[in-house]
């Protein structure tokens, strides 16, 4: 296939993950304010963003090896998608936190299922179009964007006094759109294996060492890293911005991710480690800015927080695909994300546990984590350098 085919290729995935952002970060922007309204306390909100995360994460193992022995990419994709997808209208018709807590999880179920399948048809466009770092950057753009658009959308069905229960049923509509783009795109696209002509197979191969120490590292980023609903709880319970706000600061931290993707990505491609290395340095304050902040403040850390959560997606990601061999990217794919969710259960418990007590021990607890990774992510790039 040309680079232009697989340049379509990959702008025909982002869109489809332009509208299933759209629908599930529209969601999740006022998730931890919506579960305070059913009861739930911080702890809870912690612990059930943190099991999300866990399965949304741990069970990537499952769907990437899966993936690899069937190469039924496709087909597991769309299942993914059709979970992920129900699960937030339904949040419509909930009445009581346990449902709701109940339908958080299975999105996340949901995206378990469907992304380490797309993550390899969208490594195998990687040469093609410019390098896995662009490819990843391009997505995650498209992707974020949708989850700029998404927690606007809630944000003005809330500004126009409806309530929580509305901008739930709103988000059918990017949801319906997202299940036809992915029907259509598994149409034009059947086998998007052909893209990357001799690359090595390698179904057989143990993963490389240089893979499991990139794990650890990652795994401490995500451990330090709060998840939104609890940030946007602790601007809620502290006054710190109104209701309505809550949604337009996710908005612009999404924004400012998709948009830093396309930069990170390819700097990630030309510069290696050292782009991941600052940037992990350099989002390690968001905690101090998003808990401890005015508004003002508040709104830096959102930006700070969008950043990070750009690296989560698209470079952490991207940096997997070349350690490993084609025939094993999927298992790669779904175990490095499983290592990733249950460090994300863990913190986020940790930290929704901490902040019932101490927001300073909260800040404390996540600054050290990020930064705890740098030395990690140093060792990977020297030694990935050394071995090109």
């Amino acid at each position: 296939m040309s680079g232009r085919t697989a340049f379509r290729f990959v702008l025909v995935i982002g869109v489809l993950s332009f509208f299933a952002d759209l629908t599930y970060e529209g969601a999740r922007s006022v998730l931890g304010p919506y579960l305070a309204v059913l009861g739930a306390s911080a702890f809870v909100i912690g612990v059930v963003t943190g099991i999300g995360e866990l399965l949304g994460y741990g069970l990537r193992l499952a769907s990437g090896r899966l993936a690899d022995a069937t190469q039924r990419y496709w087909p597991i994709t769309i299942s993914g998608y059709v979970v992920q997808m129900a699960s937030v209208p339904l949040l419509a018709l909930t009445s009581n936190w346990p449902e709701a807590a109940a339908l958080i999880i299975l999105e996340r179920v949901g995206k378990a299922i469907r992304n380490p399948p797309r993550d390899v048809m969208l490594s195998h466009a990687a040469k093609r179009v410019g390098g896995f770092g662009y490819v990843f950057g391009i997505h995650e753009a498209m992707d974020q964007f949708g989850a700029m658009f998404g927690p606007l959308a809630v944000a003005a069905v809330l500004a126009g006094h409806g309530d929580y229960h509305r901008a739930f049923a709103v988000l059918l509509i990017p949801a319906a759109a997202n299940l036809t783009l992915v029907v259509v795109a598994s149409r034009l696209y059947p086998d998007p294996r052909n893209m990357e002509e001799g690359a090595k197979d390698g179904a057989g191969e143990r993963l490389p060492p240089i893979y499991w120490t990139y794990l650890a590292g990652a795994a401490l980023v995500a451990a330090g890293f709060a998840d939104y609903p609890l940030i946007a709880y602790h601007f809620d319970k502290a006054h710190v911005v109104p209701g309505e706000w809550i949604a337009v600061f996710y908005a612009i931290a999404m924004a400012v991710s998709g948009t830093g993707s396309l930069v990170f990505g390819r700097l990630f491609d030309r510069f290696g480690f050292k782009v991941l290395v600052g940037l992990t340095a350099v989002t390690a304050a968001f905690a101090p800015l998003v808990f401890l902040g005015d508004f003002r403040v508040a709104l830096v850390g959102a930006v700070v927080w969008g950043i990070g959560m750009g690296v989560h997606e698209s470079i952490i990601p991207a940096a997997v695909a070349p350690m490993v061999a084609a025939g094993r990217r999927a298992t790669a794919f779904g175990l490095f994300t499983a290592g990733y969710g249950v460090a994300w259960f863990l913190g986020s418990a940790a930290i929704g546990f901490l902040y019932e007590r101490s927001i300073p021990a909260t800040v404390a607890f996540c600054v050290v984590l990020q930064l705890a990774a740098v030395p990690t992510f140093l060792w990977v790039g020297r030694h990935r350098d050394a071995g090109r």
